[in-house]
């Protein structure tokens, strides 16, 4: 490799830690807020619950696309800074906004869930899964849903990502079943009422209605020329 191609590979990539380096830092700020409404007294929690949540049955199969949403909002993010920089900063100040507007709806306004069943009603490797998931994540501050918010944030960027493999449709297919999935397990793992969900849908319509105009729908390079991108 020629000195000229180090150099400009190590200033591509210094350039996009620089453009991801706000949400980093916003996802630290994130982090140390969530732990501390996690500490909320129960007895101050207001319990979220309305009549559909009772005729979803529980359902343990849902605990894989559930945990794929890790996978799922970390690659989309990946994806973006790579491939579309514009997008990438909309879907960076939708994520920051809705998980803020979160934050602030959990220290004001805390909140619970009782819809976990007491015994999961079959023994298998994916209610063992749950099982843990249920011990580590407690049923308080879950709404709006974040699992569903960001699900949404990310489905919506990578369906207007400028990058080749975004509009690919095996790709675009599998997230969009994905995506839908992620959804229902919520609901279908009793870890959200449908309450949360229909306030974390509304969220991000407001959200992505609001940084969608301020973006604009027109393509606009931004930092590099089309020779200093990788091609996704």
């Amino acid at each position: 490799m020629m000195n000229g191609d180090i150099w400009m590979n190590k200033k591509f990539f210094l350039h996009k830690l620089f453009i991801v380096a706000p949400m980093l830092i916003y996802m630290v700020v994130y982090l140390v807020w969530f732990g501390a409404v996690e500490k909320t007294d129960y007895s101050r929690c207001t319990e979220i619950h309305c009549v559909f949540d009772d005729m979803i049955p529980f359902c343990e199969f849902f605990i894989v696309p559930y945990l794929l949403w890790f996978i799922f909002v970390a690659a989309g993010i990946i994806y973006q800074l790579f491939a579309d920089e514009r997008r990438f900063a909309e879907l960076c100040m939708v994520l920051i906004s809705g998980m803020t507007i979160f934050l602030i709806i959990s220290t004001i306004f805390p909140n619970i869930l009782h819809l976990r069943p007491d015994t999961l009603p079959r023994d298998n490797i994916f209610s063992r899964m749950v099982e843990k998931l249920y011990a580590t994540d407690t049923p308080t501050n879950v709404m709006p849903s974040i699992h569903v918010y960001n699900t949404l944030a990310i489905m919506a960027s990578l369906l207007r990502s400028k990058g080749k493999i975004a509009a690919m449709p095996a790709v675009k297919i599998p997230c969009l079943i994905l995506s839908a999935s992620i959804i229902l397990a919520t609901m279908f793992l009793k870890q959200h009422s449908v309450l949360d969900v229909t306030a974390a849908t509304l969220m991000f319509i407001v959200c992505q209605g609001i940084f969608g105009t301020i973006f604009g729908s027109d393509y606009k390079r931004t930092g590099y020329q089309k020779s200093d991108t990788i091609t996704t």
